[in-house]
């Protein structure tokens, strides 16, 4: 199969499968956000302690993000990532039957393995499959599905574990990641490593201050967002009016506004990323704030929650842009990094939320969320002054 779009369309079905591809890792990890009443109940723990179901994934994904491509460098993309979706499948299906929290956690880790190796490959080859100018159209596609997981798969599979139970919930994402295996393996080229990532080029990267600092406020945002997001469930259940078979719809509404998000920001992104990201911060730090007074209030909620999802929803592609933009000959290795420090964020985000829950109830993770939001402003602020004095002639001659 060619790689050049100008004589070979076919490498679009490629693009479409890893956003298939990081769709189904996402949803299984962020799963058990929609279903933490349920599932602790069955399980007889607290919501703050089923919530390890989302920290223990993220904490494993970041550890594994820049350590997978180190050990399988040589390896072909194509055979790796068609292995993590299988992985993904039997840890799907392992969680669906599990016996306790203890099987859980093991078939949790197991996906975060998934997610790490997923996400730090992922995000390199679209510019392999589609090079020229529409390469960072295909890698808005890819990232794409991240954030449409984020916004509709939780949705969805809240709404199944409502109708049919949470087992059922977790089983559904194990036959989607099969069927997105077969996907990769049918429509992905052969994909050999190009450059091998050796460990030493993380530190490298992280010699850059403005990468530092913009690292830094996506993980302050991401992790302001799951503190917040992960325990969105039992807040909504204390919003008068609202019966316990809407909050899955209505998290559905949330995640259609996410999809929107994903898309109108996205589109704007290119532009100027880190201003786009400090949009988002901003804007988002004053909808968490307004949601705990405004729980009272279910057209309120609904108004906000649709807000809060299309803020977030241009969080995953506009985050990606500007790493692109900051590393650009490191692609594979920048990717690998941007994804562990998100997936830390997102565990970070879930055991401080679950803290926070646990000790001083729902509405609490709101501000929680706020204050960690707000302060990813001024680092954006930050790097982005570093960014315009190097770039600057001026600035250049005098140093």
């Amino acid at each position: 199969m060619s790689a050049n779009p100008s004589t070979d369309t076919g490498t679009w079905p490629a693009v479409l499968a890893l956003a298939a591809a990081t769709f189904a890792v996402v949803t299984t990890e962020m799963l058990p956000v929609g279903l933490l009443t349920s599932l602790g109940a069955s399980l007889g723990v607290s919501a703050g302690t089923a919530g390890l179901a989302v920290t223990l994934p993220g904490l494993v994904a970041a550890g594994t993000a820049p350590l997978l491509p180190v050990v399988v460098r040589r390896s072909d993309r194509r055979h790796v990532l068609v292995a993590l979706l299988l992985l993904l499948a039997v840890a799907g299906l392992l969680s669906a039957l599990t016996p306790g929290l203890a099987v859980l956690l093991v078939a949790r880790a197991l996906v975060g393995v998934c997610i790490g190796g997923v996400w730090a490959i992922a995000a390199g080859l679209p510019a392999r499959l589609v090079p020229g100018e529409r390469a960072g159209r295909a890698t808005a596609v890819v990232f794409s599905g991240i954030a449409v997981a984020s916004v509709i798969g939780v949705p969805a599979g809240t709404f199944l574990g409502e109708a049919a139970g949470w087992r059922w919930a977790f089983a559904a994402p194990a036959f989607l990641a099969t069927a997105v295996a077969a996907a990769l393996y049918a429509t992905l080229p052969p994909l050999p490593a190009e450059t091998p990532v050796r460990l030493t080029v993380f530190p490298q990267l992280l010699r850059d201050a403005r990468l530092r600092r913009g690292l830094t406020a996506v993980a302050l945002l991401v992790t302001g967002h799951f503190a917040a997001y992960t325990y969105v469930r039992p807040l909504l259940e204390r919003v008068p009016g609202l019966a316990e078979g809407q909050i899955g719809l209505l998290l559905l509404a949330y995640g259609t506004s996410g999809v929107a998000g994903t898309f109108l920001i996205g589109t704007r992104a290119p532009r100027n990323p880190t201003r786009t990201l400090l949009l988002i911060a901003t804007t988002l730090t004053t909808t968490l704030t307004l949601l705990a007074p405004s729980s009272h209030s279910l057209p309120l909620t609904t108004t906000l929650l649709l807000l809060w999802g299309l803020l977030y929803g241009g969080v995953s592609v506009t985050a990606q842009t500007w790493l692109t933009s900051a590393a650009p000959h490191t692609k594979e290795a920048a990717s690998a990094l941007f994804a562990g420090v998100f997936n830390a964020a997102i565990a970070a985000g879930a055991f401080a939320g679950g803290r926070t829950a646990d000790t001083h109830g729902p509405t609490a993770v709101l501000y929680l969320g706020a204050t960690l939001t707000l302060l990813a402003a001024p680092t954006l602020l930050t790097a982005t002054r570093r960014r315009d004095l190097a770039g600057n002639p001026e600035h250049r001659a005098r140093a």
